[in-house]
């Protein structure tokens, strides 16, 4: 079979490396999932390789500038995340002798300051982490975790009906925050550089002011009726009256740089038990939340093997639950292997038919057997298996769309091995 719409690039095409500064690991490549992505070599002195010339058709293929989408190449590493100034932080760390590690939570700590509404101190995440001296890659897990006081049906009525907004907008959704603890889990044991330091930018940019950029702009003006309803959010998020930011304002977060440098000095502890502790859970108590002084001490970050899989004879490594991505993205690409794609282009219609009938089968499994390891089993193997990829996949046709409403969830348990 072959697949014209992906091209094989050698990995040496991509990086050497920065050298690492007295690196309690050699770290070459990081997947982080709080939308930071770092990349390093373990050789920082030997000098750049040259493109095998067999490599050369495919990567012409690959960097096709008449595409409106097309990789970035780089050979000394590569930060990459939502925002510009978040990335340049990491760049900087990796200037100053950091290794991929450090620089991804250097990234972390400045979204909480340039992409407020997903890269906060209040969330969560996960990581992928390789280890290149051992050969080997862990995943970190530190996503928000339940408040012991939730249950079950904390957000439907007396009825069974869903409360409306009650699971999105009021502080009975928020989950215990992982990020801090996530990011200093990370840099104790996989980082080189001191906790101070690569929280300093963050606390820098907080401090001084950031520009708004349209993309801030815009969310501030369609959130503008949510923020202005407590006073607190107004203050911290609106200008005077309540108004929002426009593009090219300078937005100063002092609250922000002074709770980053709090954390500078006192490490995790200040904020799952000290002071930021002792704010979250007051917020609680008046706004109805459900998070406790309990809750945010006996937080804990998870370390797990990563799932594995294969596509076109290169490993895929990925998250494993509690996130549902890592286990559906090696499904997905175990099902378009299974197809012919002869003669098809990227971005054809074609493809993109085959795409979604793909996307349907593997999102019904995902509403079906996705879910969190310490409550519920979860058939990875199963959903995993190429065998049961080509079962799904048998049934889609070039030519024509199956109906949503045909498509049920399959039975993964089946090409589970005994002994899981």
């Amino acid at each position: 079979m072959k697949n014209n719409f992906i091209s094989k690039i050698h990995h040496r095409l991509f990086f050497s490396a920065f050298p690492p500064k007295k690196p309690r690991y050699a770290v070459t490549k990081l997947a982080c999932c709080f939308l930071a992505f770092i990349a390093t070599n373990s050789v920082a002195t030997s000098p750049i390789q040259q493109v095998n010339p067999d490599e050369l058709p495919r990567l012409w293929q690959l960097v096709d500038y008449h595409d409106i989408s097309h990789p970035v190449i780089g050979r000394k590493g590569m930060v990459v995340s939502q925002k510009r100034l978040a990335s340049e932080v990491g760049a900087d760390i990796l200037r100053q002798g950091g290794n991929a590690v450090d620089a991804a939570v250097a990234v972390g700590f400045a979204l909480s300051v340039v992409l407020p509404r997903a890269g906060n101190l209040a969330g969560g995440g996960f990581m992928l982490v390789h280890l290149a001296d051992k050969k080997k890659t862990i995943a970190i897990d530190y996503r928000e975790t339940a408040p012991a006081a939730a249950f079950k049906d904390i957000f439907l009525d007396e009825y069974g009906y869903p409360i409306v907004n009650k699971s999105l907008k009021t502080l009975s959704a928020s989950g215990v925050p992982g990020t801090v603890a996530g990011l200093h889990y990370a840099l104790k044991n996989y980082g080189s550089m001191s906790w101070s330091e690569v929280i300093k930018p963050a606390e820098k940019l907080a401090r001084k002011g950031i520009i708004v950029d349209d993309d801030m702009a815009r969310f501030f003006y369609k959130e503008q009726m949510f923020l202005s309803v407590n006073a607190e959010t107004c203050r911290v998020f609106l200008k005077a009256n309540c108004q929002p930011y426009l593009a090219g304002d300078v937005w100063i977060q002092t609250d922000l740089a002074n709770s980053l440098a709090y954390l500078r000095e006192q490490g995790k502890s200040g904020f799952y038990q000290g002071e930021i502790a002792k704010k979250i859970v007051a917020a609680m108590e008046h706004g109805d939340g459900l998070i406790t002084a309990k809750d945010l001490a006996d937080y804990s970050v998870n370390e797990e093997a990563p799932i594995r899989g294969t596509f076109n004879g290169f490993e895929i490594l990925t998250m494993p639950p509690p996130s549902s991505g890592g286990v559906h993205l090696i499904q997905m690409l175990n099902m378009f292997e299974t197809l012919d794609l002869e003669n098809i282009q990227q971005g054809s219609a074609a493809l993109i038919h085959l795409q979604t009938e793909i996307f349907k089968r593997a999102y019904a499994d995902r509403s079906s057997f996705l879910g969190d390891p310490a409550f519920v089993k979860v058939p990875s193997k199963g959903l995993t298996s190429k065998t049961y990829a080509k079962e799904l996949s048998k049934n889609i046709k070039r030519n024509k769309i199956t109906p949503s409403s045909e498509i049920k969830a399959g039975e993964p348990s089946k090409y589970e091995s005994p002994d899981t």
